[in-house]
């Protein structure tokens, strides 16, 4: 699958993910990508965020590829239910918080603390980090195998962010590359 014969769907995480992100400039550097928008990055509300996601695959005009990070791993994983059929092709879904994380925040009304089980109706590739702060390679590795997620071992590479040295990511463009070439 070549990233021109789909429509790329870059859903960030809380936040959303600013210019510097592998998320944004990955954005600006495939043609057919394009950014699920959110009424409110700072305050994430389940039925709004994955709401967002199941409209901006419902508009697409080709197959749908996902391009998740942090929480945004988790509004796709909720949002997946609702997609038609054949839809969305695939999924690559990075750093996602452990549910214990998701319980720990102030914002105890958003709707994501507990992580769909069932699993994902369409392929899916999760990198998970061995030090991320947000959640445990274990917790990420229990997701990849509920979703039947293959899954890829970052090493220590924090929530694979900014703040972790991870702007443009090359090596995640190659694993998604990889990744594509499967589909």
């Amino acid at each position: 699958m070549r990233t021109s014969d789909a429509d790329i769907l870059i859903v960030p995480g809380l936040n959303g993910s600013g210019p510097e992100h592998w998320q944004s400039r990955w954005e600006q550097k495939l043609r057919t990508a394009r950014r699920v928008e959110q009424s409110d990055w700072n305050n994430p509300r389940h039925d709004a965020w994955t709401g967002a996601v199941v409209e901006a695959v419902a508009a697409a005009t080709k197959p749908v590829i996902l391009i998740a990070h942090s929480l945004g791993v988790h509004a796709v994983a909720h949002a997946a239910p609702a997609f038609e059929p054949g839809r969305v092709i695939g999924a690559f879904l990075v750093a996602p918080p452990s549910e214990e994380v998701l319980r720990s925040f102030d914002r105890t009304s958003m709707g994501f603390e507990t992580a769909p089980r069932a699993p994902l109706p369409f392929p899916s590739l999760l990198v998970a980090s061995r030090n991320d702060p947000f959640g445990t390679y274990e917790a990420a590795e229990d997701l990849a195998y509920a979703w039947g997620s293959a899954i890829v071992d970052a090493g220590e590479a924090g929530h694979i962010n900014v703040e972790s040295g991870h702007g443009p990511w090359p090596e995640g463009l190659m694993s998604l590359a990889a990744f594509l070439a499967k589909l």
